[in-house]
């Protein structure tokens, strides 16, 4: 197959391992470059992206790693030497390109001059190792058509993310939203196609990995309300108001009505209802249950966004694999 020239690929990853090394082996011959961004690994990523012909990009340790700071690496590497790729194919070093889905999402930006993103279809490889893996291929699984954001796996226009100055580095997560929303205020489109994209491993078999995951998820959201909150984006409003009711307000109304009286108590009968609820609307019952308990790590997360914020602290990563 012929390799377009005018395509290019960033991949990102750290210890990945085994998924990176299949990450790489899918994307090969698909792009006419192909550039890995490392992030500290231990576990010879680095030289298991060389062999398998990407140009290795090490990441210095005078900042915290994040995903963002990785992409703009990778995107500036591409930069340099006067290429002439018109499209980036980003992707997390724990996915595997799909085949298929450049040559669609190729003809897709081709034919659409405001798309400034394309994305498809994200699966989980093993959904059924953890009850962790099923709630994430369930997350995966998003509206078609014309949309707010995409995620970490995603075919963007080069010139349109040379325009709003890449992705904004200062972020431990939610990194792809925040790009979309800059992207969106300058005109452009971001598109989720109906074609399958990506396979992602997402490895969680532990109940401190999911925590730690959706513990992450509420930084994103009160750090993205705290940065495109205002009207008329609102950006993450929603989510960290869910977050705040559930996660805060019904927590400590409850410890401090008990002390008042021990019928406070029954306000924790809230959290088996919203869960009946939800189930009754036809969500399973997993991830009826797990929806509504994430809000007590999205808490924590917040609270951990506030509280460096407030005391400037530096960012640091949640890892949780």
């Amino acid at each position: 197959m012929r390799r377009p020239a005018d395509i290019a690929a960033v991949v990102i990853g750290r210890n990945e391992g085994a998924r990176l090394i299949a990450c790489l082996e899918a994307l090969r011959g698909q792009v006419g470059r192909m550039v890995y961004v490392d992030s500290g690994s231990t576990d010879g990523s680095q030289q298991a992206a060389i062999t398998r012909g990407a140009e290795l990009v090490q990441l210095d340790t005078d900042r915290p790693f994040t995903a963002a700071r990785a992409r703009n690496a990778g995107f500036a590497h591409l930069m340099q030497g006067g290429q002439t790729a018109r499209y980036v194919q980003f992707l997390d070093g724990d996915c595997a390109l799909q085949p298929g889905w450049i040559e669609a999402a190729r003809s897709f930006l081709d034919k659409s001059p405001q798309a400034a993103v394309a994305c498809g279809r994200r699966r989980e490889r093993f959904p059924e190792a953890s009850v962790y893996n099923r709630l994430i291929d369930a997350e995966w699984d998003t509206a078609l058509g014309r949309t707010r954001s995409c995620g970490g796996d995603a075919l963007i226009r080069v010139g349109a993310l040379k325009e709003v100055g890449g992705y904004n580095p200062d972020l431990i997560a939610g990194e792809e939203p925040e790009l979309c929303v800059r992207l969106r205020a300058k005109g452009w489109e971001i598109w989720r196609l109906d074609v399958e994209m990506t396979l992602h491993d997402a490895a969680l078999t532990r109940f401190g990995q999911w925590w730690q995951r959706t513990r992450r998820g509420g930084y994103a959201f009160a750090q993205g309300a705290a940065m495109h909150g205002a009207p008329p984006e609102r950006h993450c409003v929603p989510a960290l108001r869910r977050i705040i009711l559930w996660g805060l307000a019904l927590p400590l109304v409850t410890v401090l009505g008990a002390f008042v009286t021990p019928w406070a108590l029954l306000l924790l009968l809230a959290w088996p209802l919203q869960v009946v609820r939800l189930w009754w609307r036809g969500m399973p019952w997993a991830r009826a249950l797990f929806l509504t308990l994430a809000k007590l790590p999205e808490a924590q997360g917040a609270l951990t966004y506030w509280w460096r914020r407030l005391t400037r602290a530096r960012a640091r990563l949640i890892e949780y694999k």
